[in-house]
């Protein structure tokens, strides 16, 4: 089964310095019928103004992942990480037991256009931890690239959930497939550009929810950005 939800059919809220579309219900966004998905808890694809940002709050027991569009994101947190995520870069953050951080757009001229991630975790109450690491364009080219997996297999950033995250850069005749568990659910969230997802045509902000199916194929890419979960049941 494969069920496509549109771009427009996400929540959004704006508060003059950010702007997001949330995948889930989120903060101020309630809707009984899109909690999650498998354990995929957030979605937010946050536009943060110039000189602006999250000032210091905190979490606990959740996987959160930073995947940066255009411009850069400042984070700082209270484990001593001050860190500069730009694009191309996978910023994970377990929460555990309870972290503080901030995240701010330092630049003067700039939106930062992120996409903040958050998977519920196999394990509670551990030390909170962090990981960042770049995967080029060219990593990305053409195929799926793990980039986020519980073991850090093939360089991924290692997360405390049983989740695999990969992204993909598709475009003209570019096709790419991954083998699917029909016992477990994916979801595919098309970042930009436009993109068929087992025949289904999506465009950016869109995403494809898929249960019970064994093969996911990629294809008819026009400047596509693409992030593929394979999630629990």
């Amino acid at each position: 089964m494969l069920q496509v939800r549109k771009s427009q059919e996400r929540g959004y809220a704006d508060h003059g310095w950010l702007r997001s579309f949330h995948s889930f219900s989120f903060a101020g966004y309630y809707d009984p019928a899109h909690m999650g998905f498998g354990n995929l808890r957030v979605i937010n694809e946050d536009r943060v103004a110039a000189g602006a940002g999250f000032g210091t709050h905190g979490h606990k027991d959740m996987e959160i992942i930073s995947y940066v569009l255009s411009g850069e994101l400042a984070h700082k947190d209270s484990m001593g990480n001050i860190e500069s995520i730009p694009p191309g870069d996978v910023q994970r953050m377990s929460a555990g037991r309870g972290v503080m951080h901030s995240e701010f757009n330092h630049k003067k001229d700039e939106t930062t256009h992120f996409l903040q991630i958050w998977i519920e975790p196999n394990v509670r109450g551990i030390a909170p931890g962090y990981e960042q690491k770049q995967f080029s364009d060219a990593e990305k080219r053409g195929q799926l690239r793990l980039v986020a997996s519980p073991d850090g297999s093939e360089g991924s950033v290692k997360v405390n959930a049983d989740a695999r995250l990969f992204a993909g850069l598709l475009d003209g005749e570019e096709k790419a497939s991954l083998a699917l568990d029909p016992a477990r659910k994916s979801y595919v969230h098309l970042v930009r550009g436009e993109l068929e997802v087992n025949g289904q045509k999506l465009v950016g902000g869109d995403a494809a929810m898929l249960e019970g199916e064994t093969q996911l194929t990629l294809g008819a890419g026009k400047d596509a950005e693409v992030l593929v979960f394979d999630l629990t049941a």
